[in-house]
């Protein structure tokens, strides 16, 4: 299993603390026992003595031991620690399952049951390497969601604590007042706003960070109705189809290291599904300058990261919707795959009772109901009409999911048990829709034609062994090099079929 990181060094913690480093933003927090309060390091406050000062790898830590987060830097702003989540570690699969809501609707004992130890080893573990266990975790990342909401938006309070995952408004005002000694509404700094207005929320990231070019791929691949990706902002719509929700996501304006978030929800239940999805697809936990250590002395990886810093795994508001389009991508451009998935939409997709912003129309259709089409009918082939048809059975029936707690390698060998996805398909949805860092297309022809200088492209296995020095980021080293091969002068570009989607 691979072992989890630690904190940083005390020496590194305390220089970025007083430099304000924004690029350990959220990598560690800083407690001050004199006051009380744990924070950013980022935080503008002045800088408190050394000997007031400790340091904790994540917030429940800091909540643990009987700090209250600060007021005025926010830790709830932080960007997340996947450090913490990547791997194959217990604690790394139970912490996925955590923040996807697990401990919401199951006990610690089926938590600990899904990572395959029990509940008292989940609990030693958690306190061992996070100084918090489970339930604190999770009461804490609920907590913070909270005071964002109500810091931030005019939601009532108790739409807050549903939001939060709290099902008692009484259990979430006081859950609220022992970690912040202070009560829900004393926080409020909006007036109530109309009903059914959107809501504005700020996603914080360590930078740098290339919005510009996480946004151009997406663009490029936008469903007309689902989706739309214009050159400042990402906008879709998403079920139910009796009550649909929409949002737009943008560059937080005056340059902070931060993105905007518009949001329509009309269900305050589905709130921090929502953010945590889109902080996936968005990679806003990436720690950018760990990635760029581990390329910056390859041949082929170090140039493109000194041209392109900050590249983001851009990845799949649903997990379905990617599987369909790494499908009918194999072997064929994007833009046909995008014209395959657009007629799919417009067949199957549900249509909108009405648009909630112009251009956003319908829904990507279900598994049931691709599961029971004639795909063939909108110009697939009858094998990858039938790869999706049974791709989308075998996720109603179980035999495939996107299940946070599984590893790369079963997560592949499960998929490519079904026909018509390889290798290729299995890694290339792992990317997108599971966001997994090491997730590696070997077989792709770009990336085994950019990866060598010489003009013969590597066998597969060649590029598999070369990459093997660019884990656990080998998932980064694609979106680099399908960067620059798209850079490349015109006439130096050939067909380069399996990179799509």
């Amino acid at each position: 299993m691979d072992a989890l990181p630690h904190l940083p060094d005390p020496r590194v913690c305390e220089q970025a603390r007083l430099s304000r480093d924004a690029r350990f933003d959220g990598l560690f927090f800083t407690a001050v026992s004199s006051t009380g309060i744990y924070c950013r390091p980022v935080c503008p406050a002045p800088a408190p003595k050394r000997e007031n000062v400790r340091y904790y790898a994540n917030a429940a830590a800091a909540e643990a031991a009987g700090f209250r987060p600060c007021l005025r830097c926010r830790p709830e702003l932080a960007p997340g620690n996947e450090h913490w989540r990547r791997g194959d570690h217990v604690v790394a699969r139970a912490l996925k399952l955590i923040e996807a809501g697990v401990l919401a609707e199951q006990s610690l004992d089926e938590l600990a049951a899904r990572v395959g130890i029990g509940a008292r080893q989940l609990r030693r573990l958690f306190v061992e390497r996070l100084g918090a266990p489970p339930v604190s975790v999770h009461t804490t990342r609920r907590l913070l969601f909270a005071k964002q909401l109500l810091t931030e938006t005019a939601l009532p309070v108790t739409e807050v604590a549903l939001a939060s995952g709290f099902r008692s408004l009484r259990r979430f005002n006081a859950a609220f007042a022992q970690a912040n000694r202070i009560a829900p509404r004393e926080l409020r700094r909006h007036p109530r706003a109309a009903a059914g207005a959107a809501l504005l929320l700020r996603f914080g990231y360590r930078p740098p960070y290339a919005f510009d070019a996480l946004l151009a791929f997406l663009r490029t691949r936008a469903l007309p109705g689902v989706e739309l990706v214009d050159e400042g902002s990402y906008a879709r719509v998403f079920g139910p189809p009796d009550s649909p929700g929409w949002l737009r996501l943008s560059a937080w304006p005056g340059g902070e290291h931060a993105l905007q978030l518009q949001l329509h929800c009309p269900q305050p239940t589905q709130l921090l599904g929502v953010v945590t999805t889109l902080r996936r697809m968005f990679d806003l936990d990436a720690n950018p300058q760990a990635i760029a250590d581990t390329f910056r002395h390859d041949a082929v990886l170090g140039p493109l990261v000194a041209r392109h810093p900050g590249l983001r795994l851009p990845g799949g508001w649903d997990g379905f919707e990617i599987a369909v389009r790494a499908i009918l991508g194999q072997q064929i451009s994007v833009a046909a795959a995008r014209t395959l998935a657009t007629r799919i939409v417009q067949r199957w997709g549900e249509p909108l009772p009405a648009s909630p912003l112009p251009g956003l129309e319908r829904l990507f259709p279900t598994p049931a109901a691709l599961a029971r089409a004639d795909l063939r009918e909108v110009g697939l082939t009858a094998a990858r009409a039938a790869a999706i048809s049974t791709m989308a059975q075998a996720l109603l029936d179980g035999r495939v999911d996107f299940s946070a707690e599984q590893s790369l390698d079963a997560f592949v060998a499960r998929w490519i048990a079904l026909p018509g996805i390889g290798a290729w398909t299995a890694h290339y949805i792992a990317m997108r829709a599971l966001g997994d860092p090491d997730a590696f297309p070997a077989a792709d022809l770009i990336l085994r034609r950019e990866a060598t200088p010489d003009a013969v492209p590597l066998s597969t296995q060649a590029l598999a062994e070369r990459a093997d020095a660019w884990r656990p980021w080998r998932a980064y080293a694609v979106i680099h090099l399908w960067r620059g091969a798209s850079e490349a002068p015109a006439p130096a570009r050939r067909k380069k079929p399996g990179a799509i989607a």
